[in-house]
């Protein structure tokens, strides 16, 4: 029985070839993004702006300045409303009331009843609440797990190969987590702890594979130390492509049965992650990989173990080079 193959053997495809377009297009999009977030902003979530959310389903789309009027005059404050997924589904966002649980309770009961005086199929669901101390703490210890976590990454990567190759790594992690913000400021979608989560376990997913096609790289360099930079670097990303398609297919497949059948509480986790798969895929070969070119980075870059062919071109059979040089 064979194997299927999703990428046959002894590919040959000049990923650097395109480099400069790509990086172009990155910039723009990193760009784009922080735009995006400063014009728009985030839709942060009850976790780091506290206060109480409510989740009311709907037989049909309700009419939210109707719904707005009636929430008002119960004078709770500044509230917010807003679909959540489907047209039927929404949000009630409100300030959280001085009193403590008790107060909490009785808004909340309030609520309750003004929106099915008006909508007596509405359903609710759970009811969040957060103070603004705590919510405060959470934003900031969200945004240091983050910052920390890129940093961390890169000094590993720095004494585990060298300072080049953390440079690398280090842009090829902003360009994700800032396309990862430019989404949800684009879409609007809640911003709280499980998109924190999110963009957590997107770093570690790039760095995963960041860290594979490096390896192969540093591999490469010492084998094949005749071999000009870019056709190593085109070697060493069509040797791991294999897996690489292999682990995002796998990924994908799971992400999209959960972004059409799973519960609406981890949408906007599984919206991000599916999203980090692509653009991490896409960093560790035309983020990560290009900035080794213009950090100089060469054979001479390493001292060998042991004594490769004398021209990389004649592993594989190749007689010329992969890629321009």
């Amino acid at each position: 029985m064979r194997l299927l193959k999703l990428v046959p053997e002894n590919t040959n495809i000049h990923f650097l070839k395109w480099r400069n377009l790509a990086m172009a297009i990155s910039f723009l999009m990193i760009m784009a993004s922080i735009a995006l977030v400063a014009v728009r902003g985030l839709n942060l979530g009850v976790d780091f702006v506290g206060g109480q959310m409510v989740r009311v389903t709907f037989k049909e789309a309700p009419n939210l300045d109707d719904l707005r009027s009636r929430v008002d005059t119960l004078g709770l404050g500044d509230t917010t409303i807003q679909q959540f997924g489907a047209p039927n589904e929404v949000t009630i966002r409100t300030p959280l009331p001085q009193g403590g649980e008790g107060a909490s309770n009785q808004a909340a009961q309030a609520l309750k009843k003004a929106v099915q005086a008006g909508y007596p199929d509405a359903k609710f669901g759970s009811v969040d609440a957060v103070s603004g101390k705590v919510s405060g703490e959470l934003f900031r210890t969200g945004t240091y797990a983050m910052v920390l976590a890129m940093i961390a990454i890169s000094i590993y990567i720095w004494f585990r190969f060298e300072w080049q190759f953390g440079l690398g790594a280090l842009f090829a992690l902003f360009h994700d987590v800032s396309l990862t913000f430019g989404f949800f400021a684009l879409t609007q979608l809640e911003f709280d702890l499980n998109i924190v989560a999110a963009v957590l376990t997107i770093i570690g997913y790039s760095l995963n594979d960041t860290i594979v096609v490096y390896d192969r790289i540093r591999e490469n360099l010492r084998k094949y130390r005749k071999m000009e930079i870019i056709p190593i670097l085109d070697l060493s990303v069509n040797e791991t492509l294999a897996r690489t398609l292999m682990t995002s297919l796998t990924m994908i497949v799971a992400l999209v049965a959960l972004l059409v059948w799973g519960p609406e509480v981890i949408f906007g986790f599984t919206a991000a992650m599916l999203l980090g798969i692509f653009v991490g895929t896409y960093s560790s070969i035309y983020m990560a990989a290009p900035i080794l070119v213009w950090a100089k980075v060469g054979p001479h870059s390493f001292v060998p173990k042991e004594t490769g062919p004398a021209l990389g071109a004649e592993r594989m059979g190749r007689t010329e080079p992969m890629g321009e040089s």
